[in-house]
Parts: C-alpha cells; structure tokens; sequence
C-alpha cells in the first residue's frame, strides 16, 4: 500500500455544490456533502460494512425518497473535503493520500474515531512512524496516548529525549495530554537524570561530599573540579535527557571537563582523574538508563452493538 505522490487538494479542483470526481459513480446510492460544501456519491454497502456509525445509523427505519428520486438526500458533515477525501479513498480500497503530516493525519484520526472506521484508523497507525512524523515525536507521542497505541508511545517517548520538556515552544502540544501521559513522559525525563546524578557518586566516582585524600600519597585534595563538572553533566541532562551530547563534545570540550582532567593533587603532583576510565564509565551509565515509559494500560474495549435476529446491528438502549 502506497500513498499517491502528488497532493490532491479537492478545494482548488471542485467548485462548491460539485462531485468529487473520484467519487461520482452514478451507482452509488449515498451522497455525503463535506463542510466546504463538496459532494461525495458513494455506495450505503461500503458505508455500512467500514463505519460502525452508518451502519447503527441503517439500521434505523429509513424514509422512503420514492421510486422517483434521481438523487438521494445529502448527509452534511462536519470535516472539510480534503478530510473526507482521504477517509472514503482508505475505505473504499482507493490509493491513500500522502499522510505525511499531522495537519492531514489528525483531522483523519478524528474523523475515523468519530465514524468507527478502524480501517482508516489501522492505515494511519502503520503510517505514522514514517520519518516525516517522528520528527516531531512529542506530537507523535501525543496522538500514541490518545488513542491508546502502546508500541507507537513508548518509541515516540524514546524520541522525545532530545527534548527540553520545558521549553515554551512545547508547552501547546504538552497541554494537550492526558494526566497520565504527561506524568509519564516527564517521569522517563526525570528518572533518567537523577539515576545519573545519583550514579556519579558510586565507585569507581569520587565522593566530593565528604574530605578526601590523593590515591597516591594521602594528602587532602579538594575535588571541586569534578563537583563541578557532575553538574554541568547533570544540566545537560535536564535539557537533553538523551545524553548523547555529554561524552561527545561535552567531556572533550567543556570548560568544566577541561579543568578537571588537568586537575593535579598540589602535594605530588599526580592527575586525579582518569580521563578515559571516567568518560567510558559515564558513557556505559548513560547507556543503562530507562530509553522509553512504560506500556500504556490497554484500552478499555469499544462497547458491543447487540444483533437483531436479521443479523443487522442496532444501537444498544
């Protein structure tokens, strides 16, 4: 399944009051009309057999239009052309759009949710991993909660680890989560920062809280320098939870890294820190840390629309 490779933009190709031309087969028997006012002709059978919605809604006594009718009654809609353009061709086994944008994908979603079409929304699922998307994993992780895709939020939660959650430009899309998600997501930030901080001072680190002596002749040494390079390492991150700009360039070109690995006992004048055990080991503690939430609970189950004896489904009381 492939998405087309040029847009199609129904609002410049259709008048207002006009068929869609993919979707104006005389042999459909349902006229859908969009917001924007474009007409989609498509058959009741393909409607009732994608869309939990219609087909409760044909279940119903339906008014008789008369043996006369050349055109059926319009059923307006909320979405726009370009929305339900996309939800019938995915429906209807038609090529799909290009879904390479959440201005496409979450008015599609929306819709889908809205109709009980899981066709549409299985085909949006499996397309939102695409590169296009992850690159903006924190709207990625967002749409992932919502709609209860546990594997899409725990990979979207492991990209979001290039982020600064605090920064302004991000607080739009963060206030779109649920309590849980948003718990979760700076849970997966917080832990990963305060397991290191706490990790830096477990052997083979030095404690800097207490007094120390030289490894090599037992005078007292004063270890500010790695004090103060831990909590450069520490702000980094809090801005960059990943970590994988703390051993490059970070431990290589920080001032702070700089003057600790020049750092010398005054007394024999020996190194205090071993620059290249130090940098693996921070290297192998950045790697353990937690890469993902976890699994989201599973989604409470779509309730069940009860059978008549015909077979067909009816709305439950």
């Amino acid at each position: 399944m492939q998405a087309e490779q040029q847009d199609h933009k129904p609002d410049l190709e259709i008048s207002n009051g006009g068929f869609h031309p993919m979707f104006s087969s005389q042999d459909g028997d349902v006229v859908l009309g969009s917001k924007d006012r474009v007409l989609f002709r498509v058959h009741s059978y393909t409607l009732k057999t994608t869309s939990g919605w219609f087909r409760a809604m044909y279940s119903l006594p339906q008014r008789d239009t008369g043996a006369s009718a050349t055109l059926p009654d319009t059923i307006f809609v909320d979405e726009d052309a370009a929305t339900l353009e996309g939800l019938l061709r995915m429906a209807c086994g038609l090529s799909i759009p290009r879904l390479d944008s959440y201005d496409i994908i979450e008015p599609l979603l929306h819709a889908a949710e809205k109709y009980d079409m899981p066709g549409p929304m299985s085909i949006v699922r499996a397309l939102v991993v695409s590169p296009p998307l992850l690159a903006d994993p924190l709207r990625l992780y967002a749409i992932a909660c919502r709609y209860g895709w546990s594997d899409e939020a725990m990979m979207a939660s492991r990209y979001t680890l290039t982020l600064n959650l605090h920064a302004p430009e991000h607080r739009p899309t963060l206030a779109k989560l649920s309590t849980d998600a948003l718990l979760n997501l700076f849970h997966l930030h917080h832990t990963r920062r305060e397991t290191l901080r706490r990790r830096l001072d477990d052997p083979p680190f030095v404690n800097d809280s207490g007094d120390t002596s030289c490894s090599n002749c037992g005078s007292l040494v004063d270890y500010h320098t790695w004090r103060e390079l831990k909590y450069v390492i520490i702000m980094e991150m809090d801005g960059r939870p990943l970590g994988d700009t703390v051993c490059n360039p970070g431990l290589l070109e920080w001032p702070a890294a700089r003057a600790c690995w020049n750092a010398k006992c005054n007394n024999c004048d020996r190194v205090l820190y071993d620059k290249t055990l130090t940098m693996r080991v921070i290297r192998e503690c950045i790697e353990q840390l937690p890469t993902t939430i976890d699994p989201l609970p599973p989604p409470y189950p779509s309730p069940m629309l009860p059978r008549t004896p015909s077979g067909t489904m009816t709305p439950s009381d």
